[in-house]
């Protein structure tokens, strides 16, 4: 057999192909099948350039996860500050996310208007984001609820909209953001109405009926005593998260080289984290202070 191999070693050695070259041809010829036709059922889910692409994910059946893990009603701060933390893991993991905005169990990732990862493939886009989401999800799930013991698998869905130009997607996020108030002032007034008056929940409903934000502030007000404007921003804004530079200081020994002990100083670093904020984003005030999100060159 060895008399065999170098024969061929001599045989390929004229031709200038080496017996490795040849087993590389042979294995690129093998690698097709009768079967590979089955690819072209592949439907093409390239998502449009210079567009942003909005990944917004939903909790599944979350109303029931959260009366089976005893949330706090309204809102339960572990629960909202793991969403968070979970939004932000998919940030640090995942490529061209510009911002990203969450209130109750959504959030929504921006991926910057020229992102080619993954070739703009919306099918990545979404399952990269939902799956790194519930995996986190459950991973820190301990950090944040240590004496409530996870019962199942928490679920999330996910869609992709593309839109074209910054107004729409700040037009995007601002309605977003009009959704967190409208369904955080419902869910302030039921239950100040369920928990301090004693009322049912269908007896909450049937009162809030028809009722404008006005009505509802008032009855907060002069039933229970509660200012809504001065409810906690998190709560009334949502969460928005996006990249800063902060700078960091942090202690290092050193030793010089005239003195024997080592000392102690304090070295400043510039680090672009991911920071939450608690603001609108509705007028243009945010946008001014933070231009550099919807910079082509973010």
């Amino acid at each position: 057999m060895l008399g065999c191999r170098r024969a061929l070693s001599v045989i390929f050695a004229g031709s200038g192909r080496c017996l490795g070259c040849l087993r590389g041809c042979r294995r690129l010829s093998m690698a097709k099948s009768k079967f590979e036709y089955v690819r072209d059922f592949e439907a093409d889910d390239t998502c449009l350039p210079n567009c942003w692409i909005v990944v917004r994910l939903d909790g599944r059946n979350f109303h029931r996860f959260s009366e089976e893990h005893e949330f706090k009603k309204p809102n339960d701060d572990r629960a909202l500050n793991l969403m968070t933390k979970c939004a932000q893991t998919v940030m640090e993991e995942l490529e061209d996310i510009a911002i990203a905005y969450g209130q109750s169990d959504e959030y929504s990732f921006i991926f910057k208007k020229k992102s080619r990862w993954f070739k703009r493939r919306a099918s990545k886009f979404m399952t990269h984001v939902v799956s790194q989401f519930a995996s986190s999800y459950v991973f820190y799930w301990k950090d944040y609820f240590k004496d409530q013991e996870l019962l199942y698998p928490p679920g999330f869905d996910g869609r992709i909209v593309l839109y074209p130009s910054n107004q729409n997607l700040k037009d995007y996020l601002s309605w977003r953001q009009a959704d967190c108030h409208i369904n955080n002032l419902y869910n302030t007034v039921f239950w100040m109405l369920v928990q301090r008056s004693g009322l049912t929940p269908v007896q909450a409903q049937e009162r809030l009926r028809g009722t404008l934000a006005g009505d509802k502030n008032e009855i907060l007000f002069s039933e229970f005593n509660i200012n809504y404007n001065n409810e906690p921003l998190m709560y009334r804004k949502g969460t928005v998260l996006i990249w800063q530079k902060t700078n960091e200081v942090t202690t290092k020994k050193i030793k010089l080289p005239e003195e024997a002990e080592e000392k102690e100083v304090e070295v400043t670093r510039t680090r672009t984290k991911i920071v939450p904020l608690h603001c609108d984003i509705i007028g243009d005030q945010f946008w001014e202070e933070y231009p550099e999100i919807l910079t082509e060159e973010s």
